[in-house]
């Protein structure tokens, strides 16, 4: 069976905290739209068969024509509507897929995403069939109760901060995003902040963690798309 690798690239979300009219993943960076950045790291990696951008409904023909036609983006082969929260705009991702080995489940609002990283990803999920981009965290963390007083400490050297990529064997993915799905139609209330979360809760399978990079940073907030001027400085 040949291999094939799809990403999955998210620009559906609202960027409430950017306090834009534009969506965080249409501000330009260096005069290129953030989704760029991301769009061309997988246009540009030579194992990346091709791109499902997954966008507002009402973003559709915007991302077509200012995104994926000015820009030649020719990788991306279908654009589709996202949800309402992260996990159903991610599942539609999913659910456009006919045929794929690995998916590669990526925020449009990283927009520091390198060959690099991609190649990891790769390597490891060849191996395990579930990773994650990440990196050790830098700061002692603490764990609070719901009055805000600090409950517990955890050792530094086992604690990283996640990031994207995350990289499944398709199969494995769409069956725990399936169960998800399903608990959820049943009214079973569920906190999902990412893609490893639900493989974790829905399956057996162990997620690996991978390296990126310190400066592969999700734009949520002002402060996060000055640090991403600064880092196109570089």
């Amino acid at each position: 069976m040949t291999e094939k690798n799809i990403a999955v690239v998210l620009a559906a979300g609202q960027g409430k905290r950017m306090n834009s009219q534009t969506a965080k993943q249409y501000l330009l960076l260096k005069g290129k739209p953030v989704i760029w950045y991301s769009l061309r790291a997988f246009e540009e990696c030579p194992f990346i068969d091709e791109i499902i951008l997954v966008a507002a409904e009402k973003d559709i023909d915007y991302c077509r024509q200012y995104i994926v036609e000015q820009y030649g983006f020719r990788k991306v082969s279908r654009i589709v509507a996202g949800g309402k929260e992260r996990y159903y705009s991610v599942y539609n991702g999913l659910r456009a897929i006919t045929d794929c080995t690995f998916v590669y489940i990526h925020d449009g609002a990283r927009p520091f995403l390198t060959q690099d990283i991609l190649k990891r990803a790769r390597e490891a999920v060849c191996t395990y069939q579930a990773c994650v981009v990440g990196m050790p965290v830098k700061d002692t963390i603490k764990i609070c109760d719901k009055d805000g007083f600090s409950v517990q400490t955890p050792d530094r050297s086992v604690v990283w901060q996640v990031q994207t990529p995350q990289v499944f064997s398709y199969p494995l993915i769409r069956r725990a995003y399936d169960c998800l799905i399903e608990e959820l139609q049943k009214g079973m209330g569920t906190v999902i902040t990412d893609d490893a979360m639900v493989v974790e809760r829905m399956t057996e399978q162990k997620v690996r963690l991978v390296k990126g990079t310190y400066s592969n940073i999700k734009i949520t907030t002002p402060e996060d798309m000055a640090m991403a001027e600064q880092l196109q400085k570089i």
